[in-house]
């Protein structure tokens, strides 16, 4: 191998993402001199004409590849998911408070569907916050190998749904699922979430909520899923762009117009930053927003529009997941994931080496040293090893990986 350090590495963590050379070469330039303002673009001010294009601009690309429809606001705020998860609950209750006129003691009950270590860490927030968290299903229950790991996304027959056509109980303010778990290697097949497992009273008057941090830009969203989703949101730095911007996909009707009207019916104090309807009204630059990573995430985006967009990537992705997976179940028991076929992650492949960790960390050593592939290890919640398969990781690069996993299961068989 040859050239720089950057040529030779194959990064494959699970986040902060790999970003195309030619991308991050174009947002070195911008540092510097931005579009020749003179200034680079963390210098400009946010209220600039060039910087509210390039905000403009990015947005309408997020509206253009997801087939965002009209009835959704695109905003560009802070706090990573972990912020998302008090923002949903924040918002949303207020909404469902103000909408219900509920008693200042009456419970709001919210769904979470737990498939993952971030659903549950979603569903915890909602308890603190004060909700009754109903959760509908565990993904630990169905784990294969007994054990209280996260390896699938249990049975609808088995979901215990809130009642939503109950008079005499208030429905649940919403449903929350992660579409994709980073940690534990779970996702929802395509097209994504079984929207059928619904009851019709259901679908009809309860929002989903969806975390999709981690697979956002990787597969189409069907409009059949748009027409039921409430708020969408995502971390950028999976598929988007650097870690400090999350995307929020909201619809109009479900935001609060004036969160403190709800307090008196029980609603929360929630702090002006996290309103969805200031974000709104100053097309996301209430305060100082994440500048430079608004700005790479465009450049991102510009450049996913001139490749054919989600359906194109969706295809290579597809391609990426089957060869290593491939790997993975004709290595002769070699290597292991035990997740059933139809909830494994396209983006996120989770394995274990059936020797044990002393193997699993001699596999890593070796990618490294050998191929430059780097960033495996699994999470250290969970152990193992863990390779991300996001947007900007190449073809090739995974044809790569597979061909040392072959290598190496035929040295250490």
């Amino acid at each position: 191998m040859s050239g720089s350090g950057r040529e030779r590495t194959i990064n494959m963590g699970a986040g902060p993402c790999t970003l195309p050379t030619t991308i991050l070469e174009t947002a070195a330039q911008g540092l510097l001199d931005y579009e020749g303002t003179g200034m680079g673009v963390v210098e400009l001010s946010h209220r600039s004409q060039e910087f509210q294009e390039l905000n403009e601009r990015a947005q309408r690309d997020i509206r253009r590849l997801l087939r965002v429809p009209e009835g959704f606001e695109v905003l560009f705020m802070q706090g990573g998911g972990l912020a998302q998860f008090s923002c949903v609950v924040m918002n949303l209750v207020n909404q469902f408070r103000l909408a219900n006129q509920t008693h200042k003691d009456d419970e709001v009950v919210v769904d979470y569907l737990v498939t993952g270590s971030w659903s549950l860490k979603a569903s915890k927030e909602a308890a603190r916050l004060g909700c009754r968290v109903n959760v509908v299903a565990d993904g630990r229950s169905g784990s294969s190998d007994g054990s209280s790991a996260f390896r699938a996304i249990p049975r609808p027959a088995d979901w215990r749904l809130s009642p939503a056509d109950d008079p005499k109980k208030l429905r649940p303010a919403f449903l929350y699922y992660c579409d994709n778990e980073t940690v534990d290697g779970v996702e929802f097949p395509s097209p994504g979430f079984p929207l059928e497992a619904l009851p019709g009273p259901y679908l009809d008057n309860v929002p989903l909520v969806v975390d999709m941090s981690s697979n956002i830009l990787t597969r189409q969203i069907p409009l059949s899923l748009w027409n039921h989703i409430g708020i969408l949101f995502a971390g950028a730095q999976k598929n988007l762009g650097p870690a400090g911007l999350t995307l929020v996909l909201v619809r109009k009707n479900l935001i609060p117009h004036n969160l403190d009207l709800a307090v008196p019916f029980g609603g929360l104090r929630v702090p002006d930053l996290w309103c969805y309807k200031h974000s709104v009204d100053h097309r996301s630059l209430y305060n100082t927003p994440p500048m430079f990573s608004i700005y790479v995430a465009s450049l991102v985006l510009a450049d996913l529009v001139t490749r054919g967009g989600v359906e194109a990537v969706e295809l290579i992705n597809a391609q990426k997941s089957r060869a290593v997976y491939h790997a993975i179940d004709s290595s002769l028991g070699f290597y292991r994931n035990t997740i059933p076929h139809d909830a494994r992650s396209r983006i996120n492949i989770v394995f274990n080496c059936q020797a044990g960790p002393p193997m699993e960390d001699l596999f890593v050593h070796e990618a490294d040293s050998c191929y430059g592939i780097k960033q495996i290890k699994g999470h250290r919640s969970v152990g193992g090893i863990r390779v991300s398969l996001y947007n900007a990781v190449s073809l090739d690069q995974v044809n790569t990986l597979c061909t040392f996993m072959l290598e190496f299961a035929a040295r250490h068989r």
